[in-house]
């Protein structure tokens, strides 16, 4: 299995620098920021993904209206990515889960068990799936993004140099998700340092009583001072 996959630069060659400079800022924000900035991944992955399938879907019907079709879809699921967001986290567990054993194992059998398992597991640990998930998405676009642009400045055949070194690709790539997991656990604000979290710690305090003063009792005289406690009462 290939992390940094050749088939994949030698198709990302005809990309600009001014783009791959881009795609390795957006990976290297992904990887950094997953989930800090977890809520826009989400929404903009969301969005981005089903505008590209309505546009795609109204190319391959022949509809008049395709850019229409591709920005309403766009919308409606931007609309729908936050409760969308454990549905996909199901799925990528389970995914991920089926990968995983597939690799590890390529005669396993009952892969849907798997891939239920692993979704299960995707949704009990949704923070730390998807800090996984984006460190590795991150991860991957980075890396893929750099290659191309050494290949750009130290001008050597990327493809050739990918598919040679392909052990030692994996296993920087693996570090550095495992790195991005630490850097994202670390920088990520804790729930009770959330916005809102602090107003609604507020509300929920009981209100103070009011401590209604004392009333001051009348001074006692002089003389009665001077008599006993029984005779005075």
């Amino acid at each position: 299995m290939q992390l940094i996959a050749p088939d994949i630069l030698a198709e990302a060659r005809g990309l600009t620098g001014a783009m791959l400079g881009t795609i390795y800022v957006l990976g290297v924000a992904l990887w950094l920021f997953g989930w800090r900035w977890h809520r826009f991944w989400i929404v903009a992955g969301i969005t981005l993904a089903a505008g590209l399938i309505g546009l795609n879907a109204g190319r391959t019907t022949g509809g008049t209206h395709v850019m229409a079709v591709g920005i309403l879809l766009a919308v409606a699921a931007g609309l729908l990515a936050l409760e969308l967001a454990k549905v996909l986290a199901f799925v990528a567990g389970g995914c991920g889960a089926w990968l995983a054993v597939q690799w590890v194992l390529p005669q396993a059998q009952e892969l849907w068990a798997v891939f239920l398992c692993g979704g299960l597991f995707g949704l009990l640990l949704y923070r730390l799936w998807t800090m996984v998930l984006t460190s590795l998405i991150g991860t991957l676009l980075a890396g893929h993004a750099l290659v191309l642009l050494l290949e750009h400045v130290l001008y050597f055949d990327a493809v050739a140099w990918v598919a040679a070194n392909v052990p030692a690709l994996n296993g920087a790539v693996v570090g550095l998700i495992v790195l991005g997991v630490l850097l994202q656990a670390v920088s990520a604000p804790d729930e009770d340092d959330a916005p809102g979290a602090q107003e609604e710690k507020a509300e929920e305090k009981p209100k103070e009583e009011t401590v209604k003063p004392k009333e001051k009792k009348p001074p006692v005289p002089w003389w009665k001072k001077l008599l006993p406690s029984s005779t005075a009462a």
